[in-house]
């Protein structure tokens, strides 16, 4: 029977009877340094929701700046919807 390939420049292929996906004689080096690369980068983006630490792509001692970026965001988004709200109250009354 023959195989089915699902990454022929890394060379991996599909045993269609078994099910199993393997190589066809060549190394899984490449693929492992992707998944690599991908687990980095996932930790980096799970990484950003606690707003603490350094991350991938930034500057060095930039820790805690996305917690102060995040402060600030959601100041204006307050003076904006609360002025928003006032202004339909005030308008509202006259």
């Amino acid at each position: 029977m023959g195989y089915v390939l699902v990454l022929p420049e890394f060379g991996l292929v599909a045993d269609p009877i078994i099910g199993l996906v393997t190589t066809a004689g060549e190394s899984y080096a490449p693929v492992i340094d992707q998944v690599a690369e991908l687990e980095t980068i996932a930790d980096d983006l799970v990484g950003m929701l606690s707003g603490e630490g350094n991350f991938l792509a930034s500057f060095p001692n930039r820790e805690g700046v996305l917690t102060i970026a995040g402060s600030v965001t959601a100041f204006w988004y307050g003076m904006a919807v609360g002025l928003l709200i006032a202004g339909v109250i005030v308008f509202g009354l006259v």
